[in-house]
């Protein structure tokens, strides 16, 4: 196995992760027959992951079956929901009591679901964007602020059940709701200054809720307390495409980089600081972006890669820590 990593934080990529069902397919994009009613589910690519208090691995994904899931250790399936319910995957998160939250970037409404796919609260509403849509890019000025949603991208959910949203690609904005699904507070404008961002494309909380927010188009983390005033930013990165705080305040990013931008993407693990404790980057010509992240209970690392540019590279990749 190849070994990735240093310091502490070594890892080996598990090839053999995971069991996909035979005659299935990861990520390979799908759509129905518009007379049947069923969503179209844009592009290829494997969007998120996420894990349960079990140990089983939520695969947010752009097929026939978006949302698979498998055991961490074996690799073997699991179950499958979600079938005609999503237009477009992004972001997935699942909480501490189970429960599963889903963005969908072109529905515009985040979703919380049991662990068996039954709906429970949904906010947003559906195919409507609060403002007028305007697509990221390489200019962050571009404005698309309003209320909830435009365009989301990812979704977390504090201990206490605050719900944090990303929103997203339209907006420029990070949305608090309670756990009752009432927005209390919005924060964020279009630009490159201190609480602002070009494109808000997921985010985290730790355990101290502070929250650590992907911004994306400007190369890096920035970091705020519970109410949105800011702490600080990490600057440098290569398109922060999603973070994870584990239990001891690690922070996990996963930088997808660009083959157009000649930057390389990969894994890199900070303290709490912004100190770089370790890193695994691959070379800018590779075929897989990074969008997703999470760990399991032993540490062990699970990306979800989109192929760049669209092909047939998208998959979960496996890194176990040694």
């Amino acid at each position: 196995m190849t070994v990735v990593g240093y310091g502490d934080y070594r890892y080996e990529f598990d090839d053999s992760w995971p069991n996909i069902p035979k005659g299935w397919t990861i990520g390979n994009g799908w759509s129905g027959p518009p007379e049947l009613g069923i969503p179209i589910t844009s592009g290829k690519g494997v969007s998120d992951v996420s894990a349960d208090s079990s140990d089983n691995i939520y695969v947010f994904n752009r097929d026939i079956h978006p949302i698979v899931i498998f055991e961490a250790e074996s690799g073997n399936f699991v179950n499958s929901w979600g079938e005609h319910e999503f237009k477009e995957t992004h972001g997935i998160f699942v909480d501490s009591e189970d429960n599963v939250w889903t963005t969908d970037r072109q529905e515009h409404v985040v979703v919380k679901h049991t662990k068996h796919g039954e709906k429970l609260l949904e906010l947003g509403i559906r195919g409507w964007a609060t403002a007028s849509v305007t697509p990221y890019g390489s200019n962050p000025e571009r404005k698309g602020l309003g209320g909830p949603f435009n365009m989301p991208a990812g979704v977390t959910v504090s201990s206490t059940g605050a719900i944090f949203v990303a929103d997203g690609y339209g907006n420029r904005q990070v949305h608090r709701f309670s756990p009752t699904g009432n927005l209390e507070i919005s924060w964020g404008n279009s630009g490159t200054g201190k609480g602002e961002f070009s494109l808000v494309h997921n985010l985290d909380v730790d355990s101290g809720d502070n929250v650590y927010i992907c911004d994306r188009e400007n190369d890096r983390i920035q970091i705020f307390d519970y109410d949105g005033n800011y702490i600080n930013m990490w600057e440098n990165l290569s398109s922060p495409g999603s973070v994870y705080c584990d239990r001891e305040n690690l922070v996990y990013v996963a930088e997808q980089g660009t083959p157009r931008r000649k930057k390389k993407n990969g894994v890199s693990i900070y303290t709490e600081s912004g100190e770089i404790i370790s890193q695994f980057m691959r070379k800018s010509e590779e075929n897989t972006q990074p969008h997703g992240i999470c760990l399991d209970s032993k540490g062990n690392i699970y990306l979800a890669e989109l192929a760049s540019p669209i092909g047939n590279d998208q998959k979960v990749s496996k890194f176990v820590r040694i």
